[in-house]
């Protein structure tokens, strides 16, 4: 194989070459028959569990748990205890963890965004990104999940690696809600507070961590006057601290471990 080496050297520099300029995604079949979506109303308790054996017991309507890591038979479990299940998923970064990790080219790898084994991505690479969010998505219908979270949809404003802008944002977001609602999913806005005036219409709940600490709590309010819940955690408050102004406001409001293990404490 080393003899080969050259060869496919030359091959990958000029396939770089040839790379198609950023543009619009490529056509993505939607569920022509989508059922109607899940529509959550603000000041619903809920938990979020990402790491370790997933408690189901927690009494609780709704539950955010890792798409990639459970099956269909723990949603429909959590559906038979009377829970609404949100679909976690990272859309604005690669994880080298993810069984689907080869399939995303170089060519949108961008920066570490802080976690192990984790890169930004090109969001403006839409024609590339558009399918790969598209079979993930399908996956969380498949398991029969109600909802999808989107982590890391605010690349715009952090060291990407690439020039993303605020429009390049906007853009992206739009496409992954547009994806899970075709597929009758409801979906998050994960963080992006700058966003929220402009994507509000186009979201049915918001995620939001430690927005208490960072005293952004208030820009979270027109997803509540809007009749949409915000989901929100604190990991370095106690819910004294947090709590009241949470209640005040109408959000969803817990403390949780930076591990987003099964401990939590709700307001």
């Amino acid at each position: 194989m080393r003899r080969l080496a050259p060869l496919l050297a030359l091959l990958l520099l000029l396939a770089g070459c040839t790379t198609p300029p950023p543009g619009p995604s490529h056509p993505v079949a939607p569920d022509p028959k989508p059922t109607p979506r899940w529509q959550p109303r603000p000041g619903v308790a809920w938990q979020w569990q990402l790491s370790g054996r997933l408690d189901p017991a927690v009494d609780v309507p709704v539950y955010d748990i890792d798409g990639f890591d459970h099956p269909a038979a723990t949603v429909a479990d959590l559906h038979r205890r009377g829970r609404k299940v949100i679909c976690y998923l990272s859309t604005g970064a690669w994880e080298d963890f993810r069984p689907d990790a080869a399939r995303f080219p170089g060519s949108v790898l961008g920066k570490g965004n802080g976690w192990q084994g984790e890169r930004w991505l090109d969001i403006r690479r839409t024609d590339l990104l558009a399918p790969l969010m598209a079979a993930r998505l399908d996956m969380c219908r498949a398991k029969g999940f109600d909802a999808v979270e989107p982590d890391n949809m605010d690349g715009y404003r952090n060291p990407t690696g690439f020039p993303l802008t605020a429009a390049d944002q906007l853009r992206y977001n739009r496409l992954i809600a547009r994806l899970a609602h075709d597929r009758g999913l409801a979906v998050g806005l994960k963080n992006d507070l700058d966003q929220i005036p402009a994507l509000l219409p186009d979201f049915d709940f918001a995620v939001n961590e430690q927005c208490a600490q960072y005293e952004e709590c208030e820009r979270l309010t027109p997803f509540v006057k809007a009749g949409k819940p915000v989901f929100h955690v604190e990991y370095e408050r106690e819910p004294a601290e947090f709590c009241p102004g949470s209640r005040a406001l109408g959000l969803s409001s817990m403390r949780k471990t930076y591990a987003l293990d099964a401990w939590r404490r709700a307001c």
